[in-house]
């Protein structure tokens, strides 16, 4: 297939729209937080019940790719990927008018299963349009920008809230959704052809999750994914109290601390993609969890030890970040190869792990009334440690999962 041809001009539409779809989820979920402070005054409500809006978005997220990742495994994915992104304009809408902190949970909460569609759906596209190392690499990519969203979408969040009020944030994703709905009619076709979907309904659906939760691997897997994230939730969810309220940074200049560690995590997710055809995923693996351990580890330390300053607790975050940068897209890529044999099932319970652990990691900083670096950090630190538990004690790397299960050997 020559570089210039329609196909190859497709091929690239196709994998630029699963980006975005993949992308505005987590934009979604995160792209708010420099303004809690500013939800908080204008709903007249606590630090701790803005939070908890976080939680209701990552748990219609969650839900959502639980049930919607096999229900297009029965009926196919374009049709769900056009109605998710339609529903998540019209809630996107509904946030920017909320009149009170109800309806805005409520709002949070279904524009966190309407988003779902496109990262869920996404990634069974890709398993279903795609084969051999382009599938592996498409995946890759994928898996990197659904991970550095969480952590870009605060930066972009702030520049907005620059010139305007946190419901301009939300504007901004109804249009967002507007313009991946177009882009789902006009260049994603329907990529699971009627004999090659799963017949038997909801039993079926129901079995295909069952067989792959007996695997103990994949449930270990599964926990290391989202016991990662969800630390990566509880650093974003009390990142905006950290460094507004201990630090006194403006909107802006938190922003810009979320900047850098962007950078970080997406130098250390090119690391990743340049080693994952070197080294063994599960080494791969192995060294970002103990990134993730070491960098919350010598922070909590440091707290503990009366040293809080700005500089401190910003490069201690910025290893943690590094971390992820690797740990997020290799646990991706075993999961998705563990669970080759029902794509829609296994992109499913990535998504429900990945979410639910953060809906209950996010409001965990300010649970004690009032969110601290201190608090922040202990939270990061039982959830890392709890992912490398999960590691050891169930997915156990040494024994290599995933490496040499594959994707279809021929592109479809």
């Amino acid at each position: 297939m020559s570089v210039g041809s329609p196909r190859a001009a497709g091929t690239r539409a196709l994998v630029f729209v699963l980006a975005g779809l993949s992308a505005v989820s987590p934009f979604a979920t995160d792209m708010y937080a420099p303004g809690f402070p500013e939800i908080a005054a204008s709903f007249a409500t606590s630090e701790a019940t803005v939070q908890l809006s976080l939680t209701a978005c990552l748990v219609g997220i969650a839900a959502g790719q639980l049930v919607l990742g096999p229900v297009s495994d029965a009926i196919g994915r374009r049709r769900l990927l056009l109605a998710g992104s339609a529903l998540f304009t019209v809630f996107s809408v509904v946030c920017a008018l909320a009149p009170s902190i109800a309806v805005f949970d409520v709002a949070r909460l279904l524009q966190g299963v309407a988003g779902s569609a496109g990262l869920v759906i996404g990634r069974a596209v890709i398993g279903d349009r795609f084969a051999g190392t382009q599938a592996a690499r498409t995946l890759a990519t994928l898996s990197v920008i659904a991970m550095t969203a969480p952590v870009l979408a605060p930066v972009a969040g702030g520049v907005l809230l620059g010139v305007g009020s946190w419901r301009l944030v939300f504007v901004a994703l109804a249009v967002a959704g507007l313009l991946l709905l177009a882009a789902v009619w006009a260049w994603v076709p329907e990529s699971l052809p009627v004999s090659r979907r799963r017949s038997g309904g909801v039993r079926a659906v129901l079995a295909a999750m069952g067989g792959l939760l007996r695997r103990r691997e994949l449930v270990g897997y599964l926990l290391v994914m989202g016991c990662g994230l969800g630390a990566l939730f509880a650093y974003i969810s009390g990142a905006p109290f950290v460094f507004q309220g201990t630090y006194g940074l403006s909107p802006t200049g938190y922003s810009l601390v979320f900047a850098t560690n962007a950078v970080g995590t997406v130098l250390a997710a090119a690391l990743f993609g340049r080693l994952a055809g070197r080294v063994r995923l599960n080494s791969l693996l192995v060294t970002g969890v103990a990134l993730t351990v070491a960098a919350p580890t010598t922070l909590v330390l440091l707290l503990a030890a009366g040293i809080s300053t700005l500089a401190t607790t910003w490069a201690c975050l910025f290893g943690l970040t590094l971390g992820f940068g690797i740990l997020l897209p290799a646990a991706t890529t075993i999961i998705l190869a563990v669970g080759h044999d029902a794509p829609g099932a296994a992109s499913g319970l990535l998504g429900f792990a990945q979410f639910v652990l953060s809906a209950t990691a996010a409001p965990l900083p300010a649970a004690t009334g009032t969110t601290t670096a201190l608090s922040t950090a202990v939270t990061v630190l039982t959830f890392v440690l709890l992912s490398a538990a999960a590691l050891v004690a169930l997915a156990r790397p040494w024994q290599g999962h995933g490496e040499r299960h594959g994707l279809r050997a021929t592109a479809p």
